[in-house]
This record gives structure tokens, C-alpha cells and sequence, in this order.
């Protein structure tokens, strides 16, 4: 599997020469940028396979760089370096788009690790089962999703799809009017079930809920303790 062209968004010179220097020896094609304005200016004129960006930066900071970079791309993954360790910052990590953080200090062997395990995630073409045989389209209620595409369309308005929200609502539209178990959510779209992927499922949750809102025969439900029921009432 070929390595990911990275770009590097690291304030601190030292350690952004470091990482830099150590990923480069490691194999990845690595850019460094010094604050995040210049990280967007690189990330719009160049192609990157994937972002690490540190979370407090002068001039713009990683939580508005990733947001203003999933404006421009919904796909490219996102791994964030902070110094916080607070719920709430790495929550907004994950609401800003990221794909995963690393907590300073860490050792450089554990960010290559995180490095290919997102990368592999990504490079992983989702299945609901081994032997699945999907139909090309779905029909939800009033809505087409089409999950090859990653379209959801309702006369003929088209409504585009990241990538995780496509896996679950393929997912939710497999086991439609049954329950799909969280646990096998979170391990089959973010490779892990643990606190902040579970909240960051939630958030995509909330995404599916007002893509569908327009047909009120549609409805994602709670079930408590086991996971999410895409209802579709004919």
C-alpha cells in the first residue's frame, strides 16, 4: 500500500522540522507549513492524501483550518496534534472534521501508527458483510440514495455524501426498519468503538437526520443500549 502525501501544519519549528525530518525518513512525502493560513494556501494548490494539523496556531488555528479544508474537500482525512485532553476539544475535533488526534507529548512511532491506521481505514473499501450484493440505489421514503455515487437525491435536488456519512447510511439502509448494532457501526466505518468515535457517530447521526427531514415518514430512532433504526414508513 503506497504511503499518504502529507501535509504537516505545526507551529512549533523544532518539532515541525522534527516530525517532518522523522516522516520523511519514514517514507512519506511531507509538506511543513508554519500556521494555518499558509497550511490552506498549500492545501488549495497542491494535492495532499492526508492533513495533520496542530490545534493551537497563530493566524488561524487547526480547528478553522480543517473546517475551511472540508469546505474544499469532504474526503481527505484529518488527524489533529493538541495539547488539550478535555472531552470537549477532542469533540470538537471530530465536529470539525477530523478523523482522529494525537495528545502532546507522543512519541513519533505513535503518530506513524495513527498515520496508517486512518490511512488504512480510508484505503478500505467498505462492505456491510463478505459476500454483500448491494443494489446500486436505495430508495428512502421520498429520497434516492445512491450509495455509489455517495448521492442522496430528492426531486431531483442532489444532496452530496462524505465519506462516513455514505457508510452509515448504507449501513442504516441495510437494516432498515431493524436496529443497527453501534458497536458494529463503530468498528465497520471508524475501525474502533470507544467513547469519542461513538460521540463522533452521533454527530453524523444528527447530519443523516436533516438530509431526510423533508419526508416525515423517515426517521432515524435512538434504541437505547443497542444502537440506531432507519424507519421508513410505507
Amino acid at each position: 500500500m503506497k504511503k499518504p502525501k502529507l501535509l504537516l501544519v505545526e507551529d512549533d519549528p523544532n518539532l515541525g522540522d522534527i516530525l517532518r525530518e522523522y516522516l520523511t525518513a519514514k517514507g512519506y512525502d511531507t509538506t511543513l507549513c508554519e500556521n494555518g493560513a499558509e497550511g490552506f494556501n498549500f492545501f488549495s494548490k497542491h494535492h495532499y492524501d492526508m492533513c495533520i494539523l496542530d490545534v493551537m496556531m497563530p493566524v488561524m488555528d487547526g480547528f478553522t483550518l480543517a473546517k475551511k479544508i472540508r469546505i474544499k474537500n469532504e474526503f481527505t482525512p484529518i488527524i489533529f496534534l493538541t495539547a488539550k485532553s478535555m472531552k470537549d476539544d477532542k469533540l470538537e475535533g471530530f465536529n470539525s472534521g477530523g478523523d482522529d488526534y494525537v495528545t502532546k507529548p507522543f512519541s513519533m512511532e505513535e503518530l506513524k501508527l495513527r498515520i496508517d491506521a486512518v490511512w488504512r481505514r480510508c484505503q478500505q473499501q467498505f462492505t456491510t458483510a463478505p459476500d454483500a450484493q448491494l443494489p446500486d440505489e436505495f430508495q428512502i421514503g421520498s429520497y434516492i440514495f445512491k450509495h455509489q455515487q455517495q448521492t442522496l437525491e430528492l426531486n431531483g435536488e442532489v444532496t452530496k455524501l462524505t465519506t462516513k456519512e455514505n457508510a452509515l447510511l448504507t449501513l442504516l439502509c441495510v437494516n432498515k426498519n431493524a436496529v443497527t448494532e453501534r458497536e458494529v457501526a463503530l468498528k465497520t466505518i471508524w475501525g474502533e468503538d470507544n467513547y469519542f468515535t461513538a460521540r463522533s457517530m452521533d454527530v453524523f447521526i444528527t447530519k443523516l437526520r436533516k438530509y431526510l427531514k423533508e419526508d416525515p415518514a423517515i426517521n432515524i430512532i435512538n434504541v437505547h443500549g443497542k444502537g440506531y433504526k432507519l424507519v421508513d414508513l410505507p
